[in-house]
């Protein structure tokens, strides 16, 4: 079970296009780690976010005890996971888990309007920072810098460059391609 977790959660991670959380309400164990999946998170003011498994003599399996110290930091990880307790969504915000929170009527509308923001980039250009960042986060900064500046090449050589330069130019806006 804990093995078919973490293969969808790092689908989601490896997705070429962004996944955005819209937390609302709980998002407590598996809810939290595949909330952790998403390349951005946003929460409302209602929303209470948590690994609680070790309240209930379990620990997450869904890449939880990897994930969560990556986001937030050891210190913060630590005391998120031993404690089991649930933090709020503006703690989720000061620690780094979530981006930013909104009122609950709110959350959906802000998410969107940002997803919509997103989509106005180039898609090949968010497909390369994803891959980039998922394949240098773990390494030491100087073979992370030899992996960002070999899709910086990729992007270089890309079609979008040109349309996205051209457009600036001329003051219009870019019609990115896939």
């Amino acid at each position: 079970f804990s093995k078919l977790g973490n293969d969808i959660t790092l689908m989601m991670v490896q997705y070429p296009k962004p996944i955005i959380a819209a937390i609302n309400g709980y998002a407590l164990g598996g809810g939290c780690e595949f909330a952790m999946a998403c390349h951005i998170r946003f929460a409302s003011e209602n929303a209470m976010i948590g690994q609680p498994e070790t309240g209930l003599g379990l620990i997450p399996g869904f890449g939880g005890t990897q994930r969560l110290p990556r986001i937030v930091g050891l210190t913060n990880a630590y005391n998120l996971l031993l404690s089991g307790q649930s933090i709020n969504a503006m703690e989720a915000k000061r620690i780094g888990l979530v981006s930013d929170v909104f009122n609950q009527s709110e959350l959906l509308d802000r998410t969107v309007k940002f997803a919509e923001k997103i989509n106005k980039n180039s898609p090949f250009s968010s497909k390369i920072i994803i891959e980039a960042i998922n394949m240098g986060v773990h390494l030491n900064l100087q073979e992370a810098f030899e992996i960002e500046s070999q899709y910086f090449k990729k992007v270089f050589k890309s079609e979008n460059k040109n349309i996205g330069i051209e457009s600036f130019l001329n003051k219009i806006k870019p019609e990115f391609i896939d």
